[in-house]
């Protein structure tokens, strides 16, 4: 029971931030034809469970329960993967296809790049 408290925290903490950053980047770009707010929130949250990925590898500190907060619930709530989708049949419904197809190819390469890189970064911290 504690597992599933920690989980629907992290995830209310993850959420609002994803609602908050996605709509900051999403009206810096000023722009409608591409989701760039979710873009970002996607490869912030692979850079982070990268990170946190090769913290947790190298000193083994993450609980059951810091897991379950963290990348489950805060991390599961930050990322917008259904947000993606939506987006990206959205972008196909207005019959912009290459930015769905852009959409697509973006949040694939560069949150698998941000997952690297943040272990990356995360072994260069923690040798």
């Amino acid at each position: 029971m504690t597992n599933i408290l920690l989980v629907g925290a992290g995830g209310f903490i993850g959420s609002v931030l994803r609602y908050l950053v996605s709509g900051w980047v999403q009206q810096l770009a000023n722009r409608l034809d591409f989701p760039y707010g979710t873009l970002v929130v996607n490869v912030v949250g692979c850079f982070i469970i990268g990170l946190l990925a090769q913290f947790g590898d190298k000193y083994g500190t993450f609980s059951n329960e810091s897991r379950a907060f963290l990348v489950i619930g805060v991390l599961g709530g930050f990322t917008t993967f259904s947000s993606f989708g939506n987006d990206t049949v959205n972008l196909v419904r207005q019959d912009y296809v290459v930015n769905a197809i852009a959409n697509v190819g973006a949040n694939v390469m560069l949150g698998l790049l941000a997952v690297w890189l943040g272990r990356t970064v995360g072994h260069l911290i923690w040798r």
